[in-house]
């Protein structure tokens, strides 16, 4: 089990251990994750995301690569933007959702920590056909999320970067410092609050040095660690779909709601391209789709099955307790016919039904 190098700082402030995407994290810290989910949306939390994988892209075929490669277009992407995209087999299955980072003279990937060996093995495929250079960094950075609506006045104590909404757009980055290291400072995550992802190479020393200036800043707004159990919940009511749950090799980005990043029309083809048309043309079979639990304290888990009229229409991928609302949602797939908001359908767990309706995402 790998181990990022903030591993003995979440260990001193006795955080629940965990092994995830192969590396041993953090899923939450003794205040627990509901008061955790609350920070960032009300202030700010930190999350030690250095399990994410990194590819670096470079050569006269790079954007050609990522063109072929990817289902968003690329070719939108200037110097200092960030993408969302995926990339998908040739039967449009989801080989995973990632960023896709324009560094001038080269291109990040910034994949899911649990993608990384596959992803890398999918990528190199597809670059056989191009004249590209690959490789992967992902052993070299290190990254935190720092997300909430006090992240900026946070940040900003410690970089000469302005990190305004003027100056840093959702969804762009800069190189700076942070705290006196070299970093990329990007707006971004994966919470649905203001927020950035702060990049930079080093040891544990350079890492304590970033995470303690980072509390230090952001002591007067009530900073507090957050770990990957309020991670899930934050993005759950957000609606962010998660790999290996929401999306995988047997959901399409049509079918999955992502057809905002699926752009059919970019001026050429792309893996699965003429597979995905089909399914835009013809509707999707089933959707992903919000459900609100009208059952109480029913928590409805991955994999359940969902049911209608009588009869088995699809599953849940995700559901939770929202801590906002303090009520139960979920996500999950469900035939075509089904998908309207209002519907009503019901869940099934330990041989009984749960009724709950069909809503509109996100849930806040």
């Amino acid at each position: 089990m790998k181990l990022t190098k903030f591993n003995a700082i979440h260990k001193k402030l006795n955080a629940k251990m965990v092994e995830f995407a192969g590396f041993e994290m953090p899923i939450q810290y003794p205040n627990g994750i509901i008061n955790e989910h609350k920070i960032v949306r009300n202030k700010v939390g930190v999350f030690d995301v250095s399990h994410m994988g990194e590819f670096e892209v470079r050569g006269n075929d790079a954007l050609n690569f990522l063109q072929y490669l990817t289902v968003n277009d690329a070719a939108k992407l200037n110097y200092g933007e960030v993408q969302y995209s995926c990339m998908c087999y040739e039967n449009g299955g989801i080989v995973d959702d990632f960023l896709v980072y324009n560094m001038d003279d080269h291109y990040m990937l910034v994949v899911n920590g649990a993608n990384i060996d596959k992803d890398w093995e999918w990528v190199n495929k597809i670059a056989a056909k191009f004249s590209v250079e690959l490789k992967n960094t992902s052993d070299d950075y290190n990254l935190l999320a720092v997300q909430g609506p006090m992240s900026r006045q946070t940040l900003q104590k410690l970089t000469d970067v302005d990190i305004s909404d003027a100056n840093m757009p959702f969804y762009t980055f800069k190189k700076g410092s942070i705290a006196n290291v070299n970093a990329i400072i990007s707006r971004t995550g994966y919470t649905g609050e203001l927020g950035y992802e702060i990049y930079f190479k080093g040891d544990e020393q350079t890492c304590e040095k970033i995470w303690n200036a980072i509390f230090e800043a952001g002591a007067e707004f009530g900073i507090e660690p957050t770990g990957l159990g309020c991670r899930d919940t934050l993005r759950l009511e957000k609606c962010y779909c998660l790999y290996g749950n929401d999306i995988d090799q047997t959901t399409n980005p049509i079918e999955a709601g992502l057809g905002w990043i699926t752009k059919l029309n970019k001026g050429c083809d792309f893996v699965a391209s003429d597979l995905l048309k089909k399914v835009k043309e013809e509707k999707p079979a089933r959707n992903l789709v919000g459900i609100n639990i009208l059952a109480d304290r029913f928590i409805a888990r991955h994999g359940y099955k969902v049911f209608a009229d009588g009869k088995e229409i699809g599953y849940v991928t995700s559901g939770s307790m929202s801590p906002t609302l303090e009520k139960p949602i979920a996500m999950g797939y469900v035939a075509a016919a089904y998908k309207s908001i209002g519907t009503k359908i019901e869940i099934e767990a330990r041989g009984k039904l749960f009724p709950a309706e069909v809503i509109k995402m996100p849930f806040v």
